[in-house]
Order: C-alpha cells, then structure tokens, then sequence
C-alpha cells in the first residue's frame, strides 16, 4: 500500500503535471490513505503481554478471593471488556452484554423483565455485575452457574436473550483482526475458543469495583452523614424487637450485612405465597424443597440507580420495597424465618422511619460508577 507522504514526493519529483493529473494524483491519494488498516498494531508485531493487573479497593473493605486459575492480566482485562460490548456475540448483532446491564443504572437493566435480540421477554431482571469478586456462591438469581465464567457465557446461548452458537461467535471473532491481536496479547495466540473468552469475561466483570460512596467516604473519615441519614443507618442495623418497639429496628443487616451489603446467600424474602409462585427459584437448579421461591439476595449498594427491584421487577420505588418488607410479607413453608417472625405486627416503621431509611441507602450510590471510563465501551 503507498503511503500518502511517498505520493507526495512522488508529485513533486515528476515536475509540474497538469491540474487534470494532479486532481487524480490527489484522488489516488486520498483512496489509498482509506484502505490502510487503522490498527493500531500495524507494521508491529503483536506480543503476549502478562502484566498483572492489580486490583484495588478501600483499606475497610476484605480483599476478595480471586480464581487461582485465571490470574488476573490487563491484556485479559480489556479482551473481556471488549467481549462484554461486543454486539457480535449475539445472533444479529444487535445486543452485546452491556445492553442489559447499563452502566448508567449500575450493570443491571432498567427494564422490568430483560428482553432479547428478537423482542422477546426474558423471565428475569438482569442483576447487576459489579464487585462479582466479592460474590462466593453461584451467580445468577438461582444460582445455576458456580463460576462467574459460566455466567458469561449462558445468556450467549439462551433462545431469549442473544440467540447466539458459542461455535457462532467465536467464528465472528476469528474474522476480526482487532480480535486476532487482542487474543495474541491475551492468550499467546490468535485461537479464539469459547473457554478463552469466558475467563476474559470472568476478569473483565472482576474488575468492575464499586466503592466509592457516600458512605465509603463516611467509614473512611472523608464525609459526614446528616443526622437523618445516621438514623437510617441505626434502623438499617437495629434488630426487630416485637415487645419493644421503640427499640425495634428494620433489621435489614440479617440479609444485606457485610461490606457488599449482602450475606451472598439465596432466601425466600416473602414475595409470593406457594400457591401464587410463577417462579420457584433455587429449588429449580437443586430440587431441593428447602429452596422453593429462593432467590439470591442483591447487594444494596448503588440501590438508587438499580430499579426496579426483585428477580421480576415488580416494585419500581425504594418505597414499595420497604413497605414489603414492613407490611406486605406472604407466608410460605420456605419463607426466611428471620422475616417469618415479623408478620404479626411488621417492622412497625412510621413515615419518618422509612424516609430516614431511604436516606441512608441513597448514601450508597457511587457516583463514580456509572462515569468510569476503564468500564465503558472501548470501541
């Protein structure tokens, strides 16, 4: 391919042509600067790079128990990154990974029930993706993938969500010469396999870190809470108390204790009674009758921006969920025992209980989240 600069020489070493040869001098030139590849890895050559990627969180947050075997690199990194955005990855290429979980509404979906390439309606609400290095116990609402790579590569495959072969994409990515040296810098070669891109993927979602709230800020000494957000954190803390209710709390720390605001496990939070139950949840993946209407307890942080709320979308509002929880809760055999025990007077919170409570868990947002570069799109 000639370069622009050559053509140019070349104009001036043959004199002082015509203005007709010039303007087709200058044509040829614009035409052949088009066809160059604009990779940036052009006329270089494309190495295997191992850098570590360190990652990095709060001095009060627990570091997280990475795989051992897929130790985390940022040439990985960003392949995964780029495989999280990529539309390719669907049947029509018209939805990548990020189309269900927003970076703007923290890597969930703002739709009630997630859709697919072809319209139509998934059963779930895509749950969010962020701090996943901190989740131990399966992922999805039932759990039915072990590890955050199997995550990954599922909703590729499901008829309702990206309709896609896991042979299908990676044949599309072969094809692809920005591809072909991200899986060189990854991997050591341009092989493109299914197992390849879900560790990228694994380590990509890894990285997405969310620990930058208000109340971060608080715990570290940075930013003061107002005196209603404090009480919202002691109702957020305080145990129910049926005999006492002026010590009663919102005992919400039995499900969403724990620096992630979750306790990582799979409950029956009293959505339903067993007879109306359209999704039975964990018992599902396990057959276990013990987990009949389970579903995995949510982080509460970045609360304000996930809505709506619960495994279908149900609630829309802070304020439905919390008037759930206070008065609306259903009886089954597997409802949370913890729960079960307030039904015979609620959680007795007044207005000024739940507006203090939603205050404390706007304190939860990261701001930081949904601007972070190092999470979006990278095409």
């Amino acid at each position: 391919m000639v370069n622009s600069s050559n053509a140019l020489v070349w104009l001036e070493l043959v004199g002082r042509p015509s203005k007709f040869f010039v303007g087709l001098a200058m044509i040829a030139i614009v035409f052949m600067s088009g066809c160059q590849p604009d990779d940036d890895d052009v006329g270089q050559e494309v190495e295997w790079d191992t850098t570590p990627f360190v990652l990095s969180f709060p001095q009060h947050i627990v570091a997280p128990q990475l795989p051992l075997d897929n130790p985390l690199t940022v040439s990985k990194v960003e392949l995964g990154r780029m495989l999280f955005h990529e539309p390719k990855l669907s049947g029509d290429g018209s939805m990548s990974c990020a189309t269900c979980h927003l970076q703007s509404a923290a890597f969930t979906d703002t739709a009630k029930l997630s859709v697919g390439i072809r319209g139509l309606e998934g059963h779930r609400n895509a749950m969010s993706v962020f701090n996943m290095a901190w989740n131990d116990n399966g992922f999805f609402w039932d759990g039915r993938a072990e590890l955050l790579r199997h995550q990954s590569l599922l909703p590729i495959q499901d008829s309702l969500e990206m309709d896609e072969t896991l042979a299908g994409a990676a044949a599309k990515l072969s094809a692809d010469v920005a591809y072909q040296h991200a899986f060189i810098r990854a991997f050591g070669d341009e092989e493109v396999t299914a197992e390849r891109m879900a560790l990228a993927m694994e380590q990509f979602m890894l990285t997405i870190t969310s620990f930058n709230s208000k109340y971060d800020r608080y715990l570290s000494g940075m930013e003061s809470l107002t005196e209603s957000e404090l009480r919202g954190l002691e109702l957020f803390n305080t145990e129910y108390n049926e005999f006492f209710p002026e010590f009663s709390g919102a005992d919400c720390q039995h499900c969403h204790g724990g620096p992630n605001f979750s306790n990582n496990q799979y409950m029956n939070n009293g959505l339903d009674e067993e007879s109306d139950m359209t999704d039975i949840g964990r018992i599902a993946v396990t057959e276990n009758p013990a987990h009949l209407g389970q579903f995995k307890v949510t982080s509460l942080r970045n609360i304000a921006l996930t809505a709506p709320y619960m495994h279908d979308g149900r609630f829309n509002t802070l304020e439905e969920v919390i008037d759930h929880y206070n008065e609306g809760l259903h009886s089954s055999s597997t409802l949370d025992p913890a729960l079960a025990a307030t039904m015979s007077t609620g959680l007795m919170l007044t207005a000024q209980d739940k507006e203090d409570l939603i205050n404390f868990l706007h304190t939860l947002t990261d701001e930081r989240l949904a601007q972070e570069t190092d999470y979006s799109s990278p095409f």
